[in-house]
């Protein structure tokens, strides 16, 4: 047994391990064990020899460490149970898959996981770009961002200075206000999601707020402050904001959910109060949510996957050219049309 054979025995062979033996750097046992970089002839023969004596399998791993990749993008969600964020994570990791790229998903939970997760950046030499998913930054974050020199995406949330994909919040809660209107509705209630998530400060829910406030009055409606409620993430808090204004000394004839969680559980707790969907009260909701055709919700939809995957595809432009890119590319949103809207019935006393 030849003394390198006797090491493979001790321990797996390294891409060093390899490059010592043939008498060349690491970099070049990549080159030539790969399909890049040109190398002389003779020196990618010592290699091969080398790498067949020690029975060496190159990595992705090993290779990243020589060329200076890491073969992978870090994928940063503040919540990988909720709906809208498993889209995204679904449609991006499809896109960075088939272009060779591994993806660390690093899952966040609350702002303070996302402020440490930033005081010690442990993207730094693991990923070769960064996708953050509705995640707001505040300065110190995207400076810590920028000091890892890396391609950054945004999903859901635009950052200044940073590419960013996502849809007009504004206009697709108009959409679904215009809707109403034109049905015939003149009170129509607004169920909004209470910032259950401290100090992460998405911007989407103040964002369709405003948009709803906006469409009432372009529609000529006059705003009412009684027929707006808000409830925890989830179809529970739906149904407790709706179970407010059921309370309410106004009962709206349609309602506006701020997103399809928020709907269903005001579609429940109709339901429960002997109310009929859409004969008293009319529900739209935002996102479609697949649920949303099981129980026949209209909505206004946005392609929730599509984003992920069209973020994905602008951080592969990045890592290809090295060229920055900060514009905003907003997606469609389209009006769904199912059961749950109706023209509003004659008032009836409460």
């Amino acid at each position: 047994m030849s003394a390198a054979q006797d090491r493979t025995t001790a321990a797996r062979p390294s891409i060093y391990d390899v490059a010592a033996l043939a008498g060349v750097s690491a970099a070049t046992v990549s080159r030539s064990l790969g399909t890049g970089g040109k190398v002389a002839p003779d020196t990618r023969r010592r290699v091969l020899e080398a790498a067949r004596e020690l029975s060496y399998v190159a990595s992705p791993h090993a290779a990243g460490l020589a060329s200076g990749r890491a073969g992978a993008v870090g994928v940063v969600v503040p919540f990988v149970t909720r709906w809208f964020f498993g889209q995204v994570i679904s449609g991006a990791t499809d896109v960075l898959r088939d272009s060779g790229y591994d993806v660390l998903l690093y899952h966040l939970g609350s702002a303070g996981d996302r402020d440490r997760f930033f005081a010690r950046m442990p993207l730094a030499r693991r990923v070769d770009g960064v996708l953050t998913c509705s995640m707001p930054l505040t300065e110190e974050h995207t400076l810590a961002l920028r000091a890892l020199d890396l391609p950054h995406v945004s999903v859901g949330s635009p950052v200044p200075g940073r590419a960013s994909v996502g849809v007009d919040e504004a206009g697709a809660v108009a959409a679904a206000v215009n809707h109403l209107a034109h049905l015939g509705h003149t009170r129509i209630g607004y169920l909004a999601g209470e910032p259950d998530d401290v100090a992460f400060g998405f911007t989407s829910g103040p964002a369709r707020r405003r948009g709803f406030e906006l469409a009432v009055a372009a529609a000529g409606l006059e705003p009412d402050p009684r027929l707006v409620a808000a409830g925890r993430y989830g179809i529970q808090g739906g149904a407790q904001a709706m179970a407010a204004l059921l309370s309410g000394p106004e009962l709206p004839t349609a309602v506006v959910a701020e997103y399809d969680e928020l709907a269903l559980g005001a579609l429940m707790t109709l339901r429960r109060a002997g109310l009929d969907v859409p004969g008293d009260v009319s529900v739209v909701g935002i996102d479609d949510h697949e649920v949303g055709a099981v129980v026949d919700l209209t909505t206004v939809g946005q392609d929730v996957q599509e984003q992920g995957a069209v973020g994905a595809r602008l951080l592969l432009a990045q890592l290809a050219t090295g060229a920055a890119d900060d514009g905003q590319h907003l997606l469609p949103t389209r009006l769904v049309l199912r059961g749950s809207t109706a023209p509003p019935a004659p008032r009836r006393a409460r």
